[in-house]
């Protein structure tokens, strides 16, 4: 598999754990506003080399996930801001614009330092 993207999360948000409970993880590139922050994982923003689709791969520290679904802004926004909201649960329908759904377990253990990639 080719890599599309990649980034390394730097900042974990006060209240990012929380999304967690509702199984999604939100994302957002380094500069993100102080009042979006408490919310998100934080990463060094990559660049996006491909298009988000269903098919495609996601990986986050190493463990492997079958992207699903992928709303209409999910890849402008990943690419002009470093925000995506990944939503686990193998959804075939994007519930929000901003969201790519994948098929796996709800990820645990994510600290600073974590991969997270989209491969094809």
């Amino acid at each position: 598999m080719r890599t599309i993207y990649q980034t390394t999360i730097t900042y974990i948000g006060q209240s990012a754990r929380e999304a967690l409970d509702d199984n999604m993880l939100i994302t957002f590139s380094e500069g993100a506003p102080a009042d979006i922050q408490d919310f998100c994982f934080i990463h060094c923003h990559g660049a996006l080399s491909g298009t988000l689709e269903p098919g495609i791969g996601f990986e986050l520290n190493g463990q492997h996930y079958d992207v699903t679904a992928v709303g209409d802004v999910a890849q402008q926004n990943l690419q002009e801001l470093g925000h995506i909201t990944l939503r686990f649960d193998g959804e075939a329908q994007a519930e929000y614009p901003g969201t790519v759904h994948v098929n796996g377990p709800l990820p645990h253990n994510i600290e600073t330092g974590c991969q997270l990639k989209f491969l094809v």
